[in-house]
């Protein structure tokens, strides 16, 4: 062996070791000591040299890649011996749907190894890490790993979030627009049925978010959210229906005029205290809340009955005194109208004992 990579390291009758530096695919082969004897002994070796693969390389990434586009990118190392294996990882998970490629090289001991990745991205893609991993017994479980992060640009993704799930008369709401997409979408567009918001004094507008206050009913309608980038836009809608306030005052009650002759004082009594039990006993559900107060109708009921027992007893007392009255005159005067004094009136009276054949008496 003449070469300078090639050094004796020990010599003696027992041992004779050798050092190669270095090392070369070319130093590949059979290796023979000799001892020269009479006859000649010896013995031989073969070294195998493995080939180191190169550092991987990835061709055909492009960034950023829009939405739904088709990415085909390859991994490649040459110099390999025995050929490596490549694998693609994304995000620490392997892809196993692959294309993988081996190729002779020039000099006929080593490989270059190749594998594609085809996908289409998606959104869920931007950010992800691709890896392709070398791997080879001349590594020593040490594997090469050349990587690739995905960008991707995608058009908005909208939402709406309401801060009231059941808004009514008088209260206020945020409507919240969350917009995501790539690159970031420009100040997103309120509007109301496809129209401009109406009030502007009430509906204020402060970057994403849309503040309604004292809402009342003409706010119902179709509220849309748009946002847009370079990449296009897209928008969402959120249908607002106000509610009416819920209300627990008490009801007004109507009780009849007690007027005719027919009703009679109990029947006016029971028929108020009736009415009244149930005035106050049923809740209106649209009457405003507030204080409960005197029940005025049952008041007037009563009033009402009692003014009707006092002119029935007049009218019943007024009739009894003009009975009595001329009763009196028929019986006991009748005859007395000419009369000059009181002496003479009580003689010519048709009643009086003096003229009478009998005594009468009259009960009124």
């Amino acid at each position: 062996l003449r070469d300078n990579r090639i050094e004796l390291v020990r010599a003696s009758w027992h041992e004779l070791s050798i050092s190669v530096s270095d090392v070369s695919l070319s130093d590949e082969g059979q290796y023979t000591c000799s001892l020269f004897t009479m006859p000649v002994k010896t013995s031989k070796a073969f070294l195998t040299v493995l080939g180191v693969p190169e550092k991987p390389q990835i061709t055909g990434f492009t960034s950023p890649v829009m939405e739904g586009e088709r990415m085909q990118i390859t991994c490649k190392t040459s110099g390999s011996k025995p050929a490596a294996d490549i694998r693609w990882f994304k995000n620490d998970k392997e892809v196993k749907d692959v294309k993988y490629l081996k190729e002779e090289d020039a000099n006929r001991k080593t490989f270059t190894v190749s594998s594609t990745l085809d996908f289409l991205v998606d959104r869920s893609d931007d950010g992800a890490v691709l890896s392709c991993r070398v791997d080879h017994e001349s590594l020593n479980s040490t594997p090469q790993i050349a990587m690739q992060v995905l960008e991707i640009h995608y058009t908005p993704l909208v939402k709406i979030i309401s801060s009231n799930s059941w808004p009514e008369e008088g209260q206020s709401i945020v409507l919240t627009c969350e917009s995501k997409g790539k690159p970031v979408p420009e100040p997103v567009l309120w509007t109301k049925d496809g129209g401009e918001l109406p009030d502007p004094e009430r509906m204020v507008v402060n970057g994403r978010v849309l503040s309604i206050s004292f809402l009342n009913k003409t706010d119902n309608g179709t509220y849309r959210c748009e946002a847009k980038n370079p990449i296009g836009r897209n928008s969402t809608e959120y249908v607002l229906i106000v509610h009416d306030v819920f209300n627990t005052l008490l009801p007004t009650t109507v009780i009849p005029s007690l007027t005719t002759a027919t009703v009679t004082t109990n029947v006016a009594l029971t028929a108020s205290k009736t009415t009244s039990a149930t005035a106050i006993s049923t809740r209106d559900p649209n009457a405003f809340a507030g204080k409960t107060g005197p029940d005025h109708a049952l008041i007037g009921g009563i009033v009402a009955v009692v003014v009707f027992v006092t002119l029935c007893s007049i009218i019943l007392l007024g009739r009894y005194l003009a009975r009595h009255k001329g009763t009196y005159l028929t019986n006991e005067a009748k005859g007395a109208e000419d009369a000059p004094d009181a002496d003479t009136a009580i003689i010519n009276a048709e009643g009086s004992q003096v003229n009478a054949e009998e005594k009468k008496e009259y009960f009124i």
